[in-house]
C-alpha cells in the first residue's frame, strides 16, 4: 500500500493559503471583539506620572518632547485629576501626542473634556484616533487663540485638514469635543453641537486613540470616552 503523505502535505498547505487569504479574521471581527465602550478618567493613575499602557511621542519633533503627566486638578470634571502636558519648549510643526494602543478601532465614537492652560504659539489641543503610529492619525482639536475647532488627518508625518469651523474657546475653561467616525465619514461637536462633517479614506485601518496638542500648547485632558460602533 502506497503512503499518501505527500498527498496529505499538499492539502495541508493549500489549506493554510486559503485561510490566510480569507479577508477575515482580520478587521472587522478584530474590531467586533473590542469592548464596546472604553474610559480614561485618569482618576486612579499615579499623580506625576505616564498613565499605564500610554505613550508619549511627536510627530516633526524638533527636539526634547513635551512632559505629559497626571495633575492634580480640582477644576477637573471628574475627581479632581487630569491628564496632560506640564511643560513644553516645542514650537512650530511639532505635534504632542499621547496615545494607547488598545482600544484598537475604526469605527468608533471618541469624546474628552479639555482645558487649554498656557501657549504663546498655540492652545487648546483634543483626541486623536485611528492611529497607527506618531506620524499617521485623524486629530481634532479647538484651539483658543484661532478660535475656532478643526479636524485633520496626518498621514506619514504630513498634516492635511479636512473641515473647519469658527467657535470662540478661552483658555482655563473646560470644553467637550466628539467626534463620530463611520466608515469614511467623520462628524465632529463642540460641547454638543454639531460643527463639522467630512468624508475621508486616508486611514482606514484600526488604530489606537490618544490626545493632542501643538507646538508650546500645555493642555490638560479629563475623561476620555470611546465606544466601539463596529456593527
Amino acid at each position: 500500500m502506497k503512503k499518501r503523505y505527500p498527498l496529505l502535505v499538499s492539502a495541508l498547505i493549500a489549506c493554510i493559503v486559503l485561510w490566510a487569504d480569507e479577508p477575515s479574521a482580520n478587521c472587522a471581527e478584530e474590531e467586533a471583539k473590542e469592548e464596546r465602550a472604553w474610559t480614561a478618567g485618569f482618576d486612579e493613575a499615579e499623580t506625576g506620572k505616564v498613565p499605564k499602557g500610554w505613550i508619549c511621542a511627536e510627530t516633526y519633533g524638533g527636539g526634547k518632547p513635551a512632559t505629559w503627566e497626571v495633575v492634580e486638578d480640582a477644576s477637573a470634571p471628574s475627581k479632581g485629576k487630569a491628564f496632560g502636558i506640564v511643560s513644553t519648549k516645542n514650537t512650530g510643526r511639532t505635534y504632542n501626542i499621547a496615545f494607547t494602543k488598545k482600544p484598537r478601532l475604526k469605527n468608533l465614537e471618541i469624546e474628552v473634556k479639555f482645558k487649554a492652560v498656557t501657549g504663546k504659539e498655540d492652545q487648546g489641543g483634543g483626541p486623536i484616533w485611528r492611529v497607527q503610529d506618531a506620524k499617521n492619525y485623524y486629530v481634532a482639536r479647538a484651539n483658543p487663540l484661532e478660535s475656532n475647532f478643526r479636524v485633520y488627518v496626518v498621514k506619514n508625518g504630513n498634516r492635511r485638514q479636512l473641515d473647519s469651523a469658527a467657535v470662540e474657546t478661552k483658555a482655563g475653561l473646560w470644553y467637550t469635543i466628539k467626534m463620530v467616525h463611520e466608515g469614511n465619514r467623520i462628524v465632529g461637536y463642540l460641547d454638543g453641537k454639531k460643527m463639522l462633517e467630512v468624508s475621508d479614506n486616508t486611514i482606514q485601518e484600526l488604530g489606537g486613540v490618544g490626545l493632542w496638542t501643538k507646538a508650546d500648547a500645555a493642555t490638560s485632558f479629563d475623561d476620555l470616552n470611546v465606544r466601539n460602533l463596529a456593527r
